[in-house]
């Protein structure tokens, strides 16, 4: 039991609690225990009023007879709940029993017996209306939106040529169109007409944005680390990727692996080493994920990455699919799109079913940076990564800074990098030994550090002959 009979007394309804009266009429109930199942699961506890008035459930034993049988007779499909009767005292003070209903979350859609879905949204069980239990449906995999025929779509929508190419990758031996023709239900009888499925058009179509308007990636770049608008406003770049889906991630990786900084330091073996702001694996990981589970139901808005200057954060159309939660997506792994996820695979894109984000957990604490932070608001997944290691404040003893200085230092080149980071460590450093250590010529110090002088990150202390240059800040 995951609450004591003390907190069933005083616990208030939320996500994963609820308390009925046991004069509740069964039937009633029926649409708690499938809003816990559609959702987080939950406990129903039968005895207890509203008011928190213990009333308990020994003067209706007729009544939770009933209740019992709820979650087989009253819920499409059968729910398997877990019950319990624990000893309680009521508000008379006499000795009486409560009835524990704990609902697991199910991977299935669940419907009461009008076929009405019901979905757990805070202390409350609200119907959904009939868009919002289609997207349930997507997302808990009763049904992949990818497999649904395209309106008006035909096979003259497809890339043949690009078909071809997939199939030479994958070894398949017949014609481009017999692959169309004969796998993975690429093509959908609809209405006595042939129509491309969501999947065919978004991995082999020659123009997918005219039936998937948003699918679509979109970049912004701000400068500083919040989004500012009107006569404030901040964005430095805003471009869109769009095409297939094969076209759109790699304009997105590419694009991005330009604009993630690196740093420069002297390692403790006298070497210098370059150390990107962010582990390669963590930001390709939640773009492709985007890409791969993005609800394409939600044609309203697309994928967004927002780059600041102490994070990414990348938000997708789609709540976590499945029995995927918060609280378990480093373990359990759900595929929206299937097919979608065995096209990247193909491609080495999606790598490890199931491990992606378990594995960039531990890249990003192995770089001694913030654990990934994943969000889950109204139909729309956020997942941010910051880059401590980079902006954040750090031990100076190891060569880091942070504050004006830390964003100055991000603007600069490899080779201002090296010789601020050299000065720092060997202040008497002749300009030839620091020629000889990065590994560039006397002359190239000489307007490096010119440079650094303009913009205040280094000073000359002493004479020409016998001083030395400083850390200014």
């Amino acid at each position: 039991m995951q609450y004591t009979v003390e907190e069933f007394y005083t616990k208030k309804e939320d996500q994963t609690y609820d308390r009925k009266s046991a004069r509740k009429d069964p039937k009633g109930l029926s649409n708690h225990i499938v809003a816990f199942a559609n959702a987080d699961g939950g406990t129903l506890v039968i005895g207890i009023e509203d008011d928190f008035t213990v009333t308990g459930i020994d003067g209706y034993q007729n009544n939770v007879n009933d209740i019992l049988r709820v979650p087989f007779n009253y819920c499409k499909p059968s729910i398997r709940v877990m019950t319990e009767t624990v000893e309680c005292v009521d508000k008379d003070g006499k000795p009486n029993h409560l009835l524990v209903i704990t609902i697991p979350q199910s991977s299935e859609l669940h419907a009461n017996q009008q076929d009405d879905v019901y979905y757990r949204m805070g202390d409350k069980s609200k119907k959904l209306n009939f868009d919002e239990r289609l997207q349930l449906m997507y997302a808990k995999g009763s049904r992949y939106y990818e497999d649904e025929p395209v309106f008006r779509s035909t096979l003259d929508d497809i890339d043949m040529d690009f078909v071809a190419e997939y199939c030479k990758k994958i070894g398949y031996g017949k014609s481009a169109e017999e692959y169309i023709r004969q796998n993975n239900d690429y093509i959908v009888q609809h209405d006595g007409r042939e129509e491309m499925s969501g999947a065919a058009l978004l991995l082999f179509g020659k123009n997918p944005q005219r039936f998937f308007q948003r699918a679509r990636v979109r970049f912004i770049r701000y400068d500083g680390i919040e989004a500012k608008v009107g006569t404030e406003m901040n964005v430095i770049k805003d471009i869109v990727f769009d095409g297939r889906i094969l076209d759109v991630v790699r304009q997105s990786l590419n694009f991005v692996r330009g604009q993630i900084k690196e740093r420069t330091r002297l390692g403790n073996d006298g070497r210098f080493v370059t150390i990107p702001e962010y582990p390669e694996f963590a930001w390709k990981e939640i773009i492709i994920n985007a890409v791969a589970h993005r609800d394409y139901s939600i044609k309203g808005t697309d994928i967004q990455i927002k780059m600041f200057d102490d994070r990414i954060s990348v938000e997708s159309p789609g709540v976590l699919p499945g029995i995927v939660r918060l609280n378990n997506l480093r373990t359990v792994h759900f595929s929206r799109n299937p097919k979608i996820a065995e096209f990247l695979h193909q491609y080495e894109y999606v790598k490890e079913f199931g491990e992606g984000v378990d594995r960039m957990f531990k890249e990003m604490e192995d770089a001694g940076l913030p654990a990934p932070e994943y969000t889950d608001n109204t139909f729309m997944l956020n997942v941010t990564i910051r880059n401590g290691k980079i902006n954040g404040e750090l031990n100076g003893d190891n060569g880091e800074i942070n504050g004006e200085l830390n964003h100055a230092l991000l603007y600069l080149n490899k080779s201002e990098l090296a010789v601020y980071h050299l000065i720092k460590e060997a202040p008497q450093s002749s300009r030839q030994k620091m020629a000889e250590k990065i590994g560039i010529s006397p002359r190239t110090i000489d307007r490096v550090i010119q440079s650094l002088v303009k913009k205040d990150l280094i000073k000359r202390e002493g004479s020409k002959k016998t001083g030395y240059w400083k850390i200014n800040r």
